[in-house]
């Protein structure tokens, strides 16, 4: 693939479809008319009470459009912006966004929250605040959403505070990059899910648990050396991991199979 650097100025959608294009999933140039063509044509439901405004977005994104989730739902697919786009079918995130851009467009004030493992809506009109299931586009309450952290991380989970703190466009790209990176994983694309290791990162350089991630990729990829220096990083730099002796462990037999070959 060609080289890519992520810009610290993010324009949505437009660095999404780019990105798609860049992992060869889809065209820049389609993507961007098919959402000139949804953006105009939500702007019919610009009525004067917000309230009714913000039911016309949904009713016509679930119900008119049939924005869905998709079947192969931890697909790449699933996560990329602009097959959502065109295929009207995808992950939480990637409606979520579609929706959020779109909301935009009729000066509706929605934010999205990043529960794990999901992601969700939320929208206020004065003083009410509503949470949006993404898949369905019907209202979910707060102990709806403690059920999907404890879905996600275990019965013992709590909802936290940060799981309502708005993403900002960087986290959103960040977030559809990983989701494309497991999608590449589970379908075995490895040289795209590394190549979402890479750009990921440039803007996460601190973030060790990538190099751990990238280290897998690397070794599915027959790329030995790639991933012997970033499980030698994880280790140096996480020595007080749970997970770093195991990673020895891993590291010790990638170091015996490079000297086999050699």
């Amino acid at each position: 693939m060609k080289p890519f650097d992520l810009p610290e100025t993010v324009s949505l959608p437009q660095l999404a479809f780019e990105l798609s294009e860049h992992l060869g999933f889809s065209n820049t140039e389609d993507a961007k008319w098919a959402w000139l063509e949804l953006s105009g044509a939500v702007l019919s439901h610009y009525l004067v009470d917000k309230n009714k405004r913000f039911n016309a977005l949904i009713h016509w994104f679930y119900q008119d459009l049939g924005f869905c989730q998709r079947e192969d739902y931890f697909s790449a697919e699933a996560a990329d912006l602009a097959i959502t786009l065109k295929s009207r079918q995808g992950n939480s995130t990637t409606l979520a966004t579609l929706l959020l851009l779109l909301s935009k467009q009729l000066d509706l004030e929605f934010d999205l929250l990043f529960l794990p493992g999901t992601t969700v809506l939320r929208s206020q009109i004065d003083d009410e605040i509503r949470f949006i299931d993404a898949l369905t586009g019907k209202d979910i309450d707060r102990s709806t959403l403690h059920a999907l952290v404890r879905g996600e991380l275990g019965n013992h989970a709590q909802l936290k505070s940060k799981y309502f703190k708005p993403a900002n466009d960087k986290r959103l790209i960040s977030r559809l990059l990983h989701e494309l990176k497991a999608g590449c994983i589970v379908s075995q694309q490895y040289e795209k899910a590394i190549e979402c290791c890479n750009l990921l990162m440039q803007w996460h350089s601190d973030d060790i648990h990538l190099s751990r991630e990238r280290a897998y990729v690397a070794e599915q990829l027959g790329c030995i050396k790639v991933a012997v220096d970033d499980l030698q990083y994880f280790v140096d730099n996480n020595p007080h991991d749970p997970v770093t002796e195991l990673v020895r462990m891993q590291l010790e037999k990638l170091n015996q199979h490079a000297e086999i070959y050699h």
